[in-house]
């Protein structure tokens, strides 16, 4: 019995390293919806969303790399850019869009503006948490400061910029604007799909430039999504 005390330990530390930054983005998020507040079980099965969007893009990326492997050179930085935008960014983003708009468009508490950026914010952070988990597990410890700072952060970015778009999409929809639904719409996923997309190819090119480059972005998108946050949830208002 005392043989399994470090192993709990253990446990306690790595899943406490790979989900506290989400569960900590997600709080953040939650306290900010300050008109009215959606329900926990709605929460919980959108960070859910999350994990089986991961899993459908893991898949699907698998396959991407194989086709994009087959028309260009791996090694060239065609490949590179190809590969962060088209296959992991579009991928990605479009798995979390999905299960998105399927469990949240006709969701009765779907009722305010600022919605949108929780749903999708939520289920980005689910994706995110448990791509935390794999690295946590499958690099250990040593990844988590760096991911904690840059990779959950950003899938939660991303997130916020689908839910600005979602969000106006709805009120669009709920006033038979089908020209400004079909818009809305489609920039919330290009949004999130051309953010991650640079973010990926600069962090993939590996370059001096690149870093400095990636370092500027994430500094200025951050900066951009916390002012995004605080506007959407000071100017909230109802759908219709």
């Amino acid at each position: 019995m005392l043989f399994a005390i470090p192993l709990l330990i253990s446990a306690l530390i790595y899943a406490a390293a790979a989900l506290l930054p989400a569960y900590f983005l997600m709080r953040y998020i939650y306290r900010m919806d300050k008109v009215e507040k959606e329900p926990v079980r709605l929460l919980f099965s959108l960070v859910i969303m999350g994990v089986v969007a991961a899993a459908i893009a893991s898949a699907a990326e698998g396959i991407g790399m194989k086709v994009l492997g087959s028309f260009v050179s791996p090694n060239s930085r065609a490949y590179v850019i190809l590969l962060a935008f088209v296959v992991v960014g579009a991928v990605e983003e479009g798995a979390k869009f999905l299960l998105l708009r399927r469990r949240t468009w006709n969701e009765l508490n779907f009722n305010y503006r600022f919605d949108g950026i929780v749903y999708a914010v939520f289920v980005s952070l689910g994706f995110a948490a448990i791509e935390n988990v794999i690295y946590v597990l499958g690099y250990g410890l040593s990844v988590a400061p760096m991911r904690a700072l840059l990779a959950v952060p950003g899938h939660m970015a991303f997130g916020v910029f689908m839910g600005v778009f979602y969000g106006r999409a709805k009120i669009c929809d709920l006033r038979g604007d089908r020209e400004g639904t079909k818009e809305n719409l489609i920039c919330a996923y290009l949004s999130a799909t051309l953010l991650h997309g640079f973010y990926d190819a600069c962090v993939m090119m590996g370059t001096t430039l690149s870093t400095i480059i990636f370092v500027a972005f994430v500094i200025v998108m951050y900066r951009w999504v916390r002012s995004l946050i605080k506007k959407e949830s000071a100017t909230d208002m109802p759908v219709m």
